[in-house]
Parts: C-alpha cells; sequence; structure tokens
C-alpha cells in the first residue's frame, strides 16, 4: 500500500495537523462545485489555514472532468507554485487532482501519461479525502480522465499520482443524495467482484477483494434504506477503499471495459452502466470461474440454488442489490439502441481492463453481453 489511511467519523477534522506532517505550505484544494456549494470547500480552507496553510481552490468542474478541465486546473494552480493538492469530493475530485499534478510537474498534455511510469520528473505530494463510497480512487495510483475530442477513458498511472494519505470520514458521505449513494456503491460492489476474478490477482489483492465484498454486499441495502446509518456509511467506505486497494493490485474486466463506452457515447452514469452489465457478465464468465463466484456467495452468507448454476445464483443477488437501488433496468429501457451495440462491442474490446477478464475478451464476447444486458 502506497497510502497511510486515517479512518473514522470526524478524521476530517485532523486535515490541516496531517498536511502539516506532510509538510504541505501552499496547497491546491480541489474539489467539485457542488461541495464548494454546500461548504465544504470553505470548511476544509478553514483547518489548512489554521495549520498555517495557504489555500488556492480549483472548482471549476463538474462530475468526469476531462482532459479540457485538467488544463484549465494546471492554468489556475500554475502561477501560485503550489507544493501540495488537497482531493475533496467523489472519484471526479479525486482524480482530477491527479491530473493537474501530473501537468504542474511534468508538463505536456494528460493524453501524454496514458499508461503507466511516463513521467520524469517527481509529483506534488497529495492527500485524497472521499466524500463518496464508490470509486476508490483515493487509494490508486491512477486517474482515469475522459479526452474532451474523443470522450475516450483514459488510465494515467505514476507511482507518485498515488496519495501520500487518504482521509476515510464517514460522516462526509451523508450528504450524498440517494442516486450518488447508489451510483458509487455499486461502482465498488463491481470492484470486489471484478477483482476477485482477475487474471491478475495476487494473493494480496485476494484478501483485499474479500474483505470489500464482505462489508458492501452486507451494508448496500442498509445505508439505501437509512441513509444515516453511520455504522453502514462507515462499512461502505471502507469497504469501497479496500476494493480501490486489490484494483491496485491486480485489475478489473469485462463489465469495466462495456461500461466506459455507454459514458463516453451515451453519458451514462458509471455505476448505473455497471449496474446493467455486472450481471450479463458474471454469468457470461461463469464457466470460467464459477468455483470463485461460488466463494464470494459464501462470504455473503449464501448457498447455491438446487440448480447449481453458481454464476447465475451470483448474477441474481446482484441484480437484487440494483433493484433495491432502483438501478436495476435493461439497455433497451435506458435508451441504447440495439443498433449501436456493434459499434460499442468493438470499442468495448479495445478497452484495457478486458484483457485481465478471466473469460477471454474481445468483439464477440462484449457483442454477447451487451444483448445479453440489453
Amino acid at each position: 500500500m502506497q497510502t497511510r489511511l486515517v479512518f473514522g467519523a470526524g478524521a476530517f477534522e485532523r486535515l490541516g495537523e496531517l498536511a502539516r506532517e506532510l509538510g504541505f505550505s501552499k496547497t491546491l484544494l480541489v474539489i467539485d462545485r457542488d461541495l464548494t456549494r454546500v461548504g465544504y470547500a470553505n470548511h476544509a480552507t478553514r483547518l489548512l489555514n489554521d495549520a498555517g496553510i495557504e489555500v488556492f481552490t480549483f472548482s471549476d468542474f463538474t462530475a468526469d472532468p476531462d482532459s479540457a478541465i485538467i488544463e484549465l486546473g494546471r492554468a489556475f494552480a500554475a502561477p501560485f507554485s503550489v507544493d501540495s493538492i488537497v482531493g475533496l469530493g467523489g472519484g471526479s475530485s479525486l482524480d482530477c487532482a491527479k491530473g493537474i499534478n501530473f501537468l504542474l510537474t511534468n508538463g505536456g498534455q494528460i493524453q501524454d501519461y496514458l499508461g503507466y511510469g511516463k513521467t520524469t520528473k517527481p509529483l506534488l505530494p497529495m492527500i485524497g479525502v472521499p466524500t463518496t463510497a464508490g470509486t476508490g480512487s483515493e487509494v490508486q495510483s491512477y486517474a482515469v480522465i475522459s479526452d474532451a475530442g474523443s470522450h475516450r477513458k483514459m488510465a494515467c498511472g505514476d507511482p507518485g499520482a498515488a496519495f501520500r494519505l487518504a482521509i476515510l470520514d464517514p460522516q462526509l458521505t451523508l450528504s450524498q443524495p440517494h442516486a450518488v449513494t447508489a451510483a458509487s456503491g455499486f461502482d465498488a460492489i463491481a470492484h470486489a467482484v471484478e477483482t476477485y476474478v482477475s487474471t491478475s490477482r495476487t494473493p494480496a489483492s485476494e484478501m483485499f477483494s474479500r474483505e470489500a465484498w464482505r462489508l458492501l454486499s452486507s451494508n448496500y441495502e442498509r445505508v439505501l434504506a437509512d441513509p444515516n446509518n453511520l455504522p453502514a456509511r462507515e462499512a461502505m467506505q471502507l469497504g469501497a477503499s479496500l476494493a480501490g486497494i486489490a484494483i491496485e493490485n491486480s485489475m478489473l474486466g469485462a463489465t469495466h471495459a462495456c461500461a466506459n463506452p455507454l459514458t463516453a457515447h451515451y453519458g451514462t452514469t458509471h455505476g448505473v452502466a455497471l449496474a446493467m452489465l455486472l450481471p450479463s457478465v458474471v454469468r457470461w464468465n461463469s464457466s470460467t470461474c464459477a468455483d470463485r463466484y461460488l466463494e464470494l456467495l459464501r462470504i455473503s452468507g449464501r448457498g447455491v440454488a438446487e440448480n447449481g448454476n453458481t454464476g447465475d445464483d451470483l448474477a441474481v443477488r446482484l441484480e437484487q442489490l440494483a433493484e433495491v437501488a432502483g438501478l436495476r433496468t435493461t439497455l433497451g429501457r435506458a435508451g441504447i439502441g440495439a443498433n449501436d451495440l456493434t459499434t460499442l462491442a468493438s470499442e468495448a474490446a479495445e478497452q484495457w481492463t478486458g484483457r485481465f477478464n478471466p473469460r477471454p475478451f474481445g468483439f464477440e464476447g462484449a457483442l454477447e453481453v451487451y444483448q445479453a444486458a440489453w
């Protein structure tokens, strides 16, 4: 693990103290507009100022920042000669902070950092403060940024892009709207499931995947039914981070490969796309990794149905979770055109994450998944 985790209700109040420990003195605060409106930027600024740290706030973005926003953030921050960055918000804020860091320290365009380890100079130290339980970006060394022209998702990674420290304060997630809790939570669930069967999994990643699945699958319905249930919020936030650590130590699979083109072409929220696709991918993969899906079922306290179809049993459980969240639907009912499935499958087959799927994944497999989900 490259990122130190500080976890617990009220941990956010330690932001200034922890930033000083890391030597911050002039900090760029990256936070989206919506969180600025509800006072999080002012709160963070006060905590940092009280620790003697000067703060410059960049908030000129909303969800899913693209390459143009990253350049806008770089241009904003460059005159201030900041020595550190704090990312506060959902995955979009955290990835935006990482993207700006690449350009501030190493120049060029964010497209130059597609892949891993493309930097030549050290990145600035960063603190990540997630306000959602979903992406796990706070514990990963990748930033996922859309190309402003093609809308293609780009994974830009580097060891220095990992946050030095992440503050996990479940109280910050209490302000999430239901739709955000639902979509981000399913994103985390998908991470736990996909990392557990990834072909690049390790004993370490398996440990994090299992614990993430246990926490997430047993608390997702609870937090949706009672948004103020702080223990459930704690479990979801910790589970999401553990799933993020699993990604960092393994990789994802066909579900994410199929989800990205939906976001690029239709603007489908990432977690919503995953909820539509993950059950179909699990069924499609089941001939290859039924034993691992059985382990996940057992961890969540569920056995195998009489028909013995482990993949179908897990898929049904995932559909139940999506139903509770109000996310269960088909691609067709979500407005995805049947005539577009071939194009989507071509793009999904080119996605990097598909290479780590347990069942060999390409155009034909992607098309089968889309057709099953349609």
